[in-house]
């Protein structure tokens, strides 16, 4: 008992840093967000003119925006300038597809 008491001594440091590690993986992640951010985004955009009805996928690699007006260079740029700000993805990680009715 005495040894076992030692060693928890001796390594109380690095046990701690565990426990709060574990601590940190139990705590939500920013994917369990991701909906609503979703959805509001989406939202946003098919409130802008000329985008039309737009459907938003956030993943951790980027964002594909799905919309109407995806085949007008204007509206394309003020989609990926809103998804940019609103994400903090880069242009290169922001794809806009035009809508298949």
């Amino acid at each position: 008992m005495k040894e076992l008491l030692n060693k928890l001594k001796t390594y109380r440091f690095p046990l701690l840093i565990l426990l709060l590690g574990v601590a940190l993986m139990l705590l939500p992640s920013a994917s369990a967000r991701a909906p609503t951010e979703k959805e509001n985004l989406g939202e946003a955009l098919s409130l802008t003119e000329g985008v039309g009805e737009a459907y938003v996928l956030i993943s951790e690699n980027g964002v594909v925006v799905v919309c109407d007006g995806a085949d007008d260079a204007a509206t394309r740029l003020r989609i990926i300038t809103a998804v940019k700000v609103h994400t903090g993805f880069g242009t290169d990680h922001i794809t806009v597809l035009k809508r298949n009715r």
